[in-house]
């Protein structure tokens, strides 16, 4: 049982009160029954209209929630008639699971051996104190040789004395569940301990120390001592991890190699490349092992980044160590080369490595292919198979037919796809898949569907992505009853929708004003598991705020937070531009504050969106200083951008401010269009002009002029 009611539900319940118009019929996307949803409408007048309209009361219900850990805790008072009576002690570090009844007997039989009834009428009063409980949890596991047991009483002694487990406590605990094989508890147990005062190295050496003591065998200290490293990892306190590998190193103690890697990943996602290095050097010093998957690493790091120069040094100097690359390693740096549009040195890499006697796999071949295929150099395609000496597959085939799609020339694409088959190449689920999606961007529709029926009768299986681009493609062009049907139809055939199928759907019904139904499809989400993203709170906050209900989207942003998901530019691009329709520009600052706190890199849809809202409210100063951070931000502006900065100066009387936008403008290559020199002209027949055209084409002329 959860211990809250996320904010959704409760936004579910009050929009269910406030649109439900038909109290009789039969409710779609039932938040109670989602086995298999009916979503499709038998009549026109069924379909919910697009002016419905929720109403701003406060119809959310009251709620209450009781935590497990509460219901367990009350179940424990009954059953041993006692409370808090013992001393209280450190910071509780740990969240209690449930347990089951099994593990309970066992613990309670354990205890009973040593006269303690947890029964009322009880004559002995039990003593927990810290070395007790110490005692207890490696008497219990040694007698039964299982954790479980001695976990139900950790977790059970807290309650019962309402006091906090010590550290040394729950490093005893720790080396018990790693020796009961339940390593993925110990984790939690540690990383709750390093959360506790992690940044400091002192702390760290304590715990390190404690893990020692309380250890029950040479496995359990070193798998422990592993894990501690690796909490420090996750928690981003690499620096930490790095202090501990030295007195590890004293007791002849070491990382696991799949923790090195993660330290070694950490070290190079921060550019601390001279650290990565010395600790490469560590692991051959003490016999770790470093393999391949360790220096594919450093190739990630450099070719992602782009430095070819370092790359190709450090493929070189990794001979010293003795280490072979294999065809793998290599396809990871065609496939860097392919992305940076590198074609030719992938192609030399490619010649180069069967020189040195690897021989090249179909992926990496493919992936050389591919790169050709999306940039149209279809003759270099030719020249690549005959030069591996290579024949098309269906791979090569799809990336061909992907491009064609993607350029939406289909006619070109339907030709290869025909070719393929005269040549004795089945299309799989992708080639179909592939181009029922160019078919559906470009609103064929109905040959998309007949696809389909072909797909079907070759005996090629759909997939989850082939309804889905059915549904995006009736989605994007109003058939929300097709689509609809579509998703009725794969859920019964038993396909389980993606979050990507649910976000389509959504949108679809989100761009129809169909409020209701947005948050329907996001409870039967829920109900199957699938996990919202980013993507699918955008869609609702997006809804919401088009129909007019500020207070509910903000609700959801809210959720978005408790949940942990990072928000993204589309996110705030949404708030600060309907707050800046409303006129409310401080609010959208606001959103803007945030997301630049947030770290996230404002585009130019965002930007606009802010400065159309200080030129619609006639605050042009602030509006040219937020113009100049935008470009601070690298943000090139566009026509629009331009013209929207142009017509607020000229509402404001600022013509100077005008004309020089006007003057950059051009100096930038972006030029003035028929709605620039509309805004131009009217602001000449406000001050008299007789003919406000003639002088703003003289005034464009002797720009031109001026910039040559």
């Amino acid at each position: 049982m959860k211990a809250s009611v996320f904010i959704t539900d409760v936004i579910y319940a009050g929009l269910k009160l406030t649109l439900q118009r038909r109290e009789s019929r039969s409710r779609l996307f039932s938040a109670m029954s989602l086995a298999v949803p009916s979503l499709a409408y038998s009549t026109d007048e069924d379909y919910p209209q697009k002016e419905d309209k929720l109403h701003h009361k406060d119809h959310t219900p009251e709620f209450r929630t009781m935590s497990s850990e509460n219901a367990e805790y009350d179940e424990l008072s009954k059953e041993t008639g006692n409370t808090n009576e013992a001393t209280k002690d450190e910071l509780s570090v740990y969240q209690y699971p449930n347990t089951t009844s099994k593990e309970m007997k066992r613990a309670k039989s354990e205890l009973r051996k040593r006269g303690w009834h947890l029964g009322p009428g009880n004559g002995y009063k039990i003593s927990l104190k810290r070395h007790n409980i110490d005692r207890i949890l490696k008497d219990v596991y040694e007698e039964y040789s299982d954790a479980a047991p001695s976990l139900y009483i950790f977790r059970w002694s807290e309650h019962f004395t309402g006091s906090k487990h010590t550290v040394r406590t729950i490093c005893t605990m720790s080396h018990i569940l790693i020796a009961g094989n339940m390593n993925h508890r110990a984790v939690d147990l540690i990383q709750s301990l390093v959360r506790l005062n992690g940044g400091e190295v002192l702390w760290a050496n304590l715990l390190l120390n404690v893990l020692q003591e309380t250890h029950i065998n040479r496995r359990t200290l070193i798998t422990s001592c592993s894990m501690l490293v690796n909490c420090y990892i996750k928690e981003r306190m690499e620096h930490i991890a790095l202090k501990l590998i030295h007195p590890m190193e004293q007791l002849n103690i070491h990382p696991s190699l799949a923790v090195c890697n993660s330290l070694l990943t950490t070290l190079l996602g921060s550019d601390l490349l001279d650290q990565a290095w010395d600790f490469v050097e560590y692991m051959h010093r003490c016999g770790l092992g470093a393999n391949i998957s360790t220096y594919s690493l450093f190739i990630h790091k450099y070719f992602s980044k782009g430095d070819l120069q370092a790359g190709f040094k450090f493929l070189m100097e990794i001979q010293r160590f003795g280490i072979n690359l294999d065809i793998v390693a290599y396809t990871t740096v065609i496939d860097y080369l392919c992305k940076m549009n590198c074609r030719k040195e992938a192609t030399l890499l490619l010649l180069k490595i069967i020189h040195m006697g690897v021989s090249p796999d179909s992926v990496s071949v493919s992936l050389l292919l591919d790169s050709f295929c999306k940039v149209g150099e279809l003759e270099k395609v030719a020249r690549v198979l005959t030069m591996f000496n290579l024949s098309p597959n269906i791979f090569i085939y799809n990336s061909f037919i992907t491009r064609l799609c993607v350029q939406g020339k289909m006619k070109t694409a339907t030709n290869v796809f025909n070719d393929m088959i005269r040549l004795g190449f089945l299309p799989d689920c992708v080639s179909y898949t592939t181009m029922i999606g160019g078919f559906c961007k470009i609103g064929k529709t109905d040959i998309a569907l007949k696809l389909l029926g072909i797909m079907f009768k070759s005996g090629t299986e759909p997939s989850v992505t082939t309804y889905t681009v059915l549904i995006n493609g009736f989605c994007k062009y109003g058939d929300i009853k097709t689509a609809e049907l579509f998703f009725c139809k794969m859920v019964s055939l038993g396909f389980e929708p993606d979050v990507v199928t649910y976000n389509v759907l959504m949108d679809g019904f989100g761009k129809e004003g169909f409020v209701r139904k947005v948050l329907q499809v996001y409870h039967m989400m829920k109900s199957a598991g699938v996990s919202p993203d980013i993507v699918t709170y955008n869609t609702m906050i997006h809804c919401l705020l088009i129909q007019g209900f500020e207070k509910e989207a903000m609700l959801i942003l809210d959720e978005v937070f408790i949940r942990g998901i990072s928000p993204d530019v589309v996110l705030f691009t949404n708030l600060i531009n309907d707050f800046c329709c409303k006129g409310d520009i401080d609010q959208a600052l606001v959103h803007w504050s945030s997301m630049i706190d947030w770290g996230i890199k404002p585009d130019i849809i965002v930007c606009s969106a802010l400065l159309r809202g200080y030129c619609n409210a006639r605050r042009m100063e602030e509006a040219k200083f937020y113009f100049q951070k935008m470009l601070g931000f690298g943000i090139v502006p566009d026509l629009g951008l331009y013209n929207t900065l142009i017509n607020g100066f000229c509402h404001a009387g600022s013509t100077d401010d005008a004309w020089q936008l006007v003057s950059e403008m051009i100096v930038n290559g972006v030029m003035p269009n028929a709605y620039t020199c509309q805004i131009l002209g009217r602001d000449f027949g406000r001050k008299g002009f007789n003919c406000p055209a003639d002088a703003v084409n003289f005034k464009l002329q002797e720009l031109f002029e001026k910039h040559g």
